[in-house]
């Protein structure tokens, strides 16, 4: 009777998933393209950089070559490096502005202080694209970030970037953590203004600037490690209009060639994710349990019967879905049903994650703890 209880609310869940979660699983790529309204609004970059030697050449190359119609400017903040990034990017951009952020106050992270050093060093321009060191922008990329912010009248516009999948890590994990961000942020919600749900992808993000002003500036999300979702629910609580998208063109550099270093990437704002919450760290760990492991579970071990094929069900539609952030990555196919295992190892960071904040080594990120 349990066996069946158990595979019913799996089956439930996914059913609900597929159907009532804003479609978030057909991870379609939207294309980035248009011209902006003449006269274009003017546009500063900024780019928070820290110990990013190996990535930040071809990133503020990219940012130099956008064909912009409007006034477009570039600050990048050197966040205390110490492998020559400044210089680096300097060569690769000279018309460049970098500033060096002053030493990080209490109550800030790391990146929100370079973010809001470089946000008031910034030209007074109309829109800031706030990127990372390690972001490769198509040419028309900017121009089409604008006009689909005028177009649909937002505030904020967004793109995940595509991710790196070429390690085995990559490939077994990357795909899921595209999945899980669109199925805690689906984009049709966050565009929709009747849902409170809002979420943002922070190595991409174009926002109107009256609009950051309107929520108080970075000081607003000053100690926040999951920045970029902070910031759009900020600025769509302020009556503010948001968009988040797929990219198929803007690509980042980072790699992450071990499944430790995926760990540590997951763990950093894991536990944060559940409010340092121990019952929802116990809901969480449920929640997976039923959702994910319980159908490939139920479907090998359980006699045959309901439970039996409910679980297979269950794990067919969870295979269903996951197919298209597979196949969006460039992967092959055989890894949709791994899903479970994937999960498994999301369970397993998770966790680690809590344990790392009992420990006071939260929120680590480019040598510095939070959390």
């Amino acid at each position: 009777m349990w066996l069946t209880m158990i595979a019913a609310l799996s089956l439930a869940i996914w059913l609900y998933l597929l159907l009532a979660r804003g479609g978030f699983w057909r991870m379609r790529a939207d294309a980035c393209t248009g011209t902006p309204g003449a006269p274009a609004p003017s546009v500063t970059a900024v780019v928070p950089a820290r110990n990013e030697a190996d990535v930040v050449g071809r990133s503020m190359t990219s940012l130099a070559a956008q064909r912009y119609p409007g006034e477009f400017h570039m600050i990048l903040v050197d966040d205390a490096s110490q492998d020559g990034t400044a210089g680096i990017a300097r060569q690769a951009a000279p018309e460049l502005c970098v500033t060096v952020a002053r030493p990080l106050p209490p109550g800030w992270t790391g990146k929100m202080w370079a973010i809001a050093e470089g946000v008031r060093a910034a030209h007074p321009s109309d829109y800031l694209l706030l990127t990372d060191a390690d972001i490769v922008h198509p040419p028309e990329h900017l121009a089409g970030l604008v006009a689909r912010a005028q177009e649909g009248g937002y505030d904020l516009v967004s793109y995940m970037v595509r991710l790196q999948c070429g390690s085995l890590a990559e490939q077994a994990l990357i795909p899921a953590f595209v999945f899980f961000f669109f199925l805690l942020y689906p984009p049709a919600w966050i565009r929709d203004p009747r849902h409170a749900t809002a979420g943002a992808a922070g190595g991409c993000v174009l926002v109107r600037r009256a609009a950051l002003e309107r929520i108080g500036g970075i000081e607003r999300i000053r100690g926040e490690l999951i920045d970029d979702c902070a910031l759009a629910r900020a600025v769509k609580q302020s009556g503010g209009s948001v968009w988040l998208g797929l990219s198929d063109t803007a690509v980042s550099l980072r790699e992450y060639r071990t499944f430790g270093e995926i760990r540590q990437m997951i763990s950093r704002t894991a536990f944060t994710q559940l409010q340092y919450s121990v019952w929802l760290l116990l809901g969480t760990a449920a929640g997976l349990a039923v959702t994910y492991l319980a159908p490939p579970v139920l479907t090998l071990a359980a006699p045959r019967g309901a439970a039996a094929g409910m679980g297979a069900l269950a794990w067919l539609l969870m295979t269903a879905a996951y197919w298209p952030a597979v196949r969006y990555s460039g992967r092959h196919w055989f890894w949709a049903p791994l899903l479970p295992l994937i999960a498994l190892f999301y369970l397993y960071a998770t966790l680690h994650s809590a344990v790392a904040h009992w420990r006071g080594r939260g929120g680590i990120w480019k040598g510095r703890a939070v959390g």
